[in-house]
């Protein structure tokens, strides 16, 4: 008789245990999240919010036609294949009168909050400006949403222009714009969120949600570009999904703002918010803050607001952040802000704080930290991946002879570093050098040793590169793969290398002609190692013979090359190399235009067509060499200077004739002074 399937064990018994008790919590959670909807399903119930400081409203739902609706019109913006802007104006109008009373709760839809950020990428100012009064009342429950905070974070960003524009356009096209209604401008809308968050930005910084919206807000508040590299980490969560519309750039208009006029009262709402965050706040609660996952980018932007403002003094009152984090006037082993700066260190959310403090604290007070607590260990610290970080804040800001000190100090450990391929360290210690002008010799040396003495194999020692046959690689337009990150540090640490003239520089070049064709090739159709070689054919301090040598390798595979997507940034390079070579540019040319039919069908082909202005080759020979010849400078003469525009005989006579007639005036403006003098005697 078969026997009844069991499982034995304590384990498995526990195991089963476990599973019931999580079932039985999840139906009753289930049951209760019914029993409140069935109680009232309208916009005036609400529901507990997670972080049980306040409730949080519950909007409604969308029903099934709504949502159908609302979806069809997402995937139509999505593909964005409208015939004209007309089209889709009206289009947009038209999503506008079936979302008109119910924008909260697309805002909070999960399926539906999509189309409310395309929607605001895409909106008109009037547009923005409606939508922004309809979510005026509800910001405070909305950043601390979900879905809804996603929406509100694009609708500061995308308002943040039109509070400028409205400062310099006149009060009658400003009027004219509210089509008879009550204007409103974006500066008092702005301000109203401000008050709706009034006495609740503690918790906020620390909400999950809330804390990149409440970002978003201080930096346009501030009128700080918001496109800077510096704010990027600080304003976008890496796990946040980027909603965008083909064809249309979300942060076109915020990389061509550096900093944004805003309105003086702007700047009272910012130290409002400083000063309503930090009050209250010991010492303890804020160092605590600066290792909190989600506290700390806030912190460290209230910081760098704080210490980067004009106002003289700031960042020195006995309420101010620094002050509050560092209490002592004279940071020294054995102090609290010793320890406090120590475990910051190698803490990897912490490091990021103190490289704020590194880049803009007070003279004062970064001498005081670098003296005490970072110069004498400073090697170590580069040694360390997290504390690296920090050295290159550093370097930033040291002297020529503190700066001659930390290098020496940081050069035994430049073996390892490369070792490691932690080589972003050195990449600033070298541009720094360069920048202070100090002696970068030793540098070369110790990198040279580093990546073995040998000079046909340094260059691909450092790019970690690998040879690939030249028609293994995409053409025709298609994206290159991804680079591994070891060879973009290694690309990243010779292009700044060859910026600096002298010892560093010759190590990519004699690199470089060491290297026998075919890898040169292949190295042209890697996208790490060709940066190298287009920095190495455009350095100012490259030569004549460097750049005749590495472009008789090319020659031949010119073509071929300009239909890789890779490739053909190395074909524009060669238009620059080229300069002063006599016949080296045609000589390409030609090697373009048997090529023509195969460039015109790729995509980077006829990019690199355009480039070489190769249409005026094949009909106007003779005036595409003038052009050639207007364009041409001497890209390098190994001193790491660029060389002048070969000028023509016609402009070297009008010169000369400028000169002379100046020479002549000047005499006759002495001999006229002299003789009025004679006369008066």
């Amino acid at each position: 008789m078969p026997k009844e399937n069991k499982r034995r064990g304590r384990r498995d018994e526990k195991k089963n245990e476990r599973k019931r008790k999580r079932r039985e919590e999840a139906e009753a959670e289930n049951a209760l999240k019914r029993q409140k909807f069935e109680d009232g399903g309208n916009d005036d119930d609400k529901e507990e919010n997670i972080g049980g400081v306040q409730n949080m409203p519950f909007y409604g739902l969308l029903n099934k036609n709504e949502q159908e609706y609302f979806k069809h019109a997402d995937e139509m913006l999505e593909l964005n294949q409208f015939n004209s802007a007309e089209e889709r104006s009206l289009f947009l109008e038209n999503i506008y009168k079936e979302a008109d009373g119910k924008e909260l709760k697309i805002a909070a839809s999960q399926s539906c909050s999509r189309l409310m950020e395309r929607l605001i990428l895409l909106s008109t100012p009037a547009q923005l400006k409606s939508l922004f009064q309809k979510f005026s009342g509800h910001f405070l429950n909305l950043v601390q949403h979900r879905f809804a905070s996603h929406c509100c974070e694009t609708l500061f960003i995308k308002s943040a222009p039109i509070v400028t524009q409205e400062l310099t356009a006149p009060l009658e096209e400003q009027l004219t714009e509210a089509d008879g209604e009550i204007y409103v401008s974006m500066e008092n809308l702005f301000l109203f969120t401000i008050n709706e968050f009034d006495g609740n930005m503690g918790y906020l910084m620390t909400d999950r949600f809330a804390s990149h919206a409440l970002r978003v807000l201080l930096v346009i508040l501030s009128g700080q570009p918001l496109a800077r590299s510096s704010n990027d980490s600080l304003l976008r969560s890496k796990k946040k999904e980027k909603v965008r519309v083909p064809g249309i750039d979300p942060e076109t208009n915020l990389h061509s703002l550096e900093k944004r006029l805003v309105p003086e009262i702007f700047q009272s709402a910012v130290d409002k918010i400083m000063s309503e965050t930090v009050s209250g706040l010991d010492t303890t609660f804020l160092r605590s803050l600066a290792t909190h996952p989600t506290g700390s980018p806030t912190l460290q932007l209230l910081l760098e607001l704080e210490l980067s403002g004009t106002e003289k003094g700031r960042g020195k009152g006995e309420n101010s952040i620094l002050r509050k984090l560092l209490p002592d006037d004279s940071p020294s082993e054995g102090t609290g802000s010793a320890s406090f700066v120590n475990g910051l260190l190698y803490d990897p959310i912490g490091s990021r704080l103190l490289e704020v403090i590194a880049r803009f604290a007070p003279g004062k007070t970064f001498k005081a930290l670098y003296r005490n607590l970072l110069k004498d260990r400073i090697g170590s610290l580069a040694r360390n991946e997290t504390a690296g970080f920090v050295v290159i804040r550093v370097l930033d800001r040291l002297n020529k002879q503190d700066l001659e000190e930390a290098t020496n100090s940081i050069l035994p450990q430049v073996g390892g570093l490369v070792e490691r391929s932690r080589t972003t360290v050195i990449r600033s210690m070298i541009e720094r050098c360069a920048a202070r002008g100090v002696d970068t010799s030793d540098i070369a040396d110790v990198l040279n040793d580093a990546y073995g003495g040998d000079t046909s194999t340094r260059i691909l020692k450092m790019l970690k590169f690998q040879e690939c046959k030249l028609g293994d690689t995409d053409r025709g337009g298609n994206h290159p793969p991804e680079t591994d990150p070891a060879q973009l540090h290694g690309s990243l640490l010779g292009q700044s290398m060859l910026v600096v003239p002298g010892p560093l520089s010759a190590l990519i070049f004699d690199g470089i002609l060491a290297l026998p064709a075919r890898i040169l090739l292949a190295m042209a159709e890697n996208q790490a190692a060709s940066r190298v070689l287009q920095a190495s054919l455009t350095s100012p301090a490259s030569t004549t013979q460097f750049r005749r040598k590495v472009i008789n390798s090319l020659l031949g595979e010119t073509g071929q090359l300009a239909t890789s997507t890779v490739g053909s940034h190395v074909v524009d390079a060669l238009w620059i190399a080229t300069a002063g070579l006599k016949h080296y540019r045609e000589r390409i040319a030609n090697e373009l235009l048997k090529n023509e039919a195969t460039m015109r069908e790729s995509f980077v082909g006829r990019a690199v067509w355009k480039n070489w202005m190769m249409d005026l080759f094949r009909h106007r020979k003779a005036d595409w060499i003038v052009k050639a010849k207007a364009s041409e400078r001497g890209v390098g003469d190994g001193t790491g200077k660029m060389g002048e525009a070969k000028k023509s005989s016609i402009e070297l006579a009008r010169e000369k004739f400028a000169a002379t007639k100046l020479r002549n005036d000047a005499t006759k403006t002495v001999f006229s002074d002299t003789k009025r003098r004679t006369q008066r005697r």
